[in-house]
Parts: structure tokens; C-alpha cells; sequence
């Protein structure tokens, strides 16, 4: 399921919902540097990869890994799986000898619960199975069904550690459907870097950058409106950060957005200020993360939490359509 692919490459890679057009290349960065892409399926979405270099055969091998880094987390973190850890856990409980990448991403998302007081939840999936189940029925979840599923989201009750990963509530379960292409795509970018590529794209559902385009510009990512496909809301000069972008439109449960698929915890409901939030940051877990959290948070507490995170900026659009930019937001002017 491709909840939030939201955003498009300024080189066309395959995007779902494509927003912005390519620029002419113009003189190439490096005069025998060569495009070269690769794509498959990951995480509930089409992966795009591209890496410029001179050598096809390295640049190629480079792809592979980087899509494999991607695939191996899609294969541990799927909700889709029943094989993956992630199912493992909620179909248990408890997840024994958990794998590294696995701890990591728990951990990343407590220690964003505790910065958000718990705006992000990693545990909110009853919630989403209570109101996929009442779409399933043409309606909304009863309040007693509400009721019962929030009982069972507090991110204080995972338990995380080197040796086990425990749910404390029966019933509890987890979704990493706010983090994973993130975390996906600095795997990509790290295993690109282990084989000297010094330019590259990465598309895993959110965006890694690294380098330059071939004309020594920068990679532009156009940001969708959320409430028109044919208008991007802004067009934005890559200098270096990842990019997510988090929205009300792409998997809703009322065709006015007022129900979807982000949950505020604290009220067992999708929240009502926001329709979408795109966040920059050094790496695209963090921008994944914070872009989930900061629709729940609202305008006010999110540019309040982007001022204090080093490299986090954000732009964020209301459902009224008022927007909102942190300072340090790049825009293409050209």
C-alpha cells in the first residue's frame, strides 16, 4: 500500500503522483559520468534508484546492493509479511533475538515518542485496524471499538533491548509505516556510498540525495499540493538533507480527509489541522519520522520542534490551505 508517496524526483524516477518536470541536463558534472537506474518493489511502493558514474558495471553493482538494503527492509519491517519480524512481533507479543536494523528503528521511534510526548506512536496500529475494519463496512468505528483500540496505543508499554522486543498489552501492535522508507532509503544511500558513488537519487517512498545532477545542479524534488495533483505546493533545491513528506490524502477513510491513516494517540482520531507535512532533515528516517509527527503536533509545535533539531526544516500545508515555512526551507527560484 503506497500511503505517502507524495512527492516526485525532478528526474522523472517513476513517481506515483509526478508533480514536477524535468529541467534540461545541460553540461554534464562530469564529462564521462553516465546515468544509471534501477527500480523494483519495496515497502508498499516502486523503489527508483539512479547513480551517476562513469563505470556501468560499478555503478550497476552499487544499484543492486543499494536495492537489496532496501528489499532487507522491507523483508524484516512489512506489516504485509507474515515472515517478517515486525509480524513475528505482533503476532506474538515478544520478538526474541531481534535484528540489529530492526533495533534500530524501534529505538529511533521511542526516543521520537519521547521528544513528541508521544505525538508519534509506533503502536497505533489498532487504531488503523478498527477503521479499516469499519470501512470495510461503509462506516466509521463505533465509539466502543475506539475505545477499546486506544486502550491498547501507549508506546510506553514496547519494550525494547538487544535480546527481545515485548508488547506488554495483549492486543497491542506495531506499525513502522512512519519510519521504514526512511530508514530504507539511508540504507540505499550508505550501501551507494560503499562503492564510491559520489552522485545519486534514491526514491524508497522518501527521498535520500547525494551529490549533484549531471549539470552540477542541484537534485530538485517538487512537493505535491494536497489538494491538487496538478499543482505542486513548492519546488525545492536538495542541499544534501533526505526528504518526507506525511499527508491526510493518500489513504483516507472519509472522502473528506477528516478520517485517515495518521493518528493522533492521544485522541484515538486522525488529527484536524494539517492535510500534509514535508520535513527536510540529515537523514531520511529522521525527516520520515518527524513528518508523521509533526501532523499530529499541528503548525505551531512543529516549528517549534523544527527550531531545535539541528538540520530540520519543514513545510507544512493546513487543510484550509494556509502554509507554513520554517526559515532555513530551500526553494528553487529558477
Amino acid at each position: 500500500m503506497n500511503r505517502r508517496k507524495l512527492i516526485s524526483a525532478s528526474l522523472g524516477l517513476c513517481s506515483l503522483a509526478a508533480t514536477a518536470r524535468l529541467a534540461a541536463w545541460g553540461k554534464p558534472l562530469m564529462e564521462d559520468s553516465k546515468p544509471h537506474t534501477l527500480s523494483g518493489r519495496a515497502l508498499g511502493t516502486k523503489v527508483s534508484l539512479l547513480a551517476l558514474h562513469a563505470d556501468a558495471d560499478k555503478a550497476q553493482a552499487a544499484l543492486a546492493e543499494a536495492l537489496a538494503e532496501v528489499q532487507a527492509v522491507d523483508a524484516l519491517l512489512s506489516l504485509y509479511r507474515d515472515d517478517s519480524q515486525l509480524s513475528m512481533l505482533n503476532r506474538a507479543g515478544v520478538l526474541e533475538s531481534p535484528d540489529a536494523r530492526v533495533l534500530d528503528v524501534l529505538r529511533y521511534a521511542q526516543d521520537l515518542s519521547g521528544r513528541t510526548q508521544g505525538a508519534f506512536d509506533v503502536t497505533v496500529q489498532p487504531l488503523w485496524l478498527a477503521f479499516s475494519k469499519a470501512k470495510e463496512r461503509g462506516g466509521l468505528p463505533t465509539p466502543a471499538a475506539l475505545r477499546e483500540a486506544r486502550a491498547l496505543v501507549d508506546w510506553r508499554r514496547l519494550t525494547v533491548s538487544d535480546d527481545v522486543v515485548r508488547l506488554q498489552l495483549p492486543g497491542m501492535a506495531v506499525t513502522l509505516n512512519g519510519v521504514a522508507q526512511g530508514y530504507a532509503a539511508d540504507r540505499a544511500l550508505a550501501a551507494l556510498r560503499r562503492h564510491g558513488i559520489a552522485h545519486a537519487l534514491i526514491d524508497a517512498g522518501e527521498f535520500d540525495t547525494l551529490g549533484r545532477k549531471p549539470n552540477g545542479g542541484p537534485w530538485v524534488l517538487g512537493v505535491r499540493h494536497p489538494r491538487d495533483v496538478d499543482a505542486p505546493a513548492a519546488r525545492l533545491a536538495m542541499d544534501g538533507r533526505a526528504l518526507a513528506t506525511s499527508g491526510d490524502y493518500e489513504t483516507f477513510f472519509t472522502p473528506d480527509f477528516r478520517h485517515h491513516h495518521i493518528f493522533d494517540p492521544a485522541v484515538g482520531d486522525s488529527p484536524t489541522e494539517l492535510a500534509s507535512a514535508t520535513v527536510l532533515a540529515r537523514t531520511a528516517l529522521e525527516a520520515d519520522g518527524l513528518s508523521t509527527a509533526f501532523m499530529v503536533l499541528g503548525a505551531e509545535r512543529s516549528l517549534a520542534l523544527a527550531a531545535m533539531l539541528p538540520g530540520v526544516d519543514a513545510l507544512l500545508i493546513g487543510k484550509n490551505g494556509e502554509c507554513w515555512r520554517s526559515p532555513g526551507l530551500p526553494a528553487l527560484t529558477a
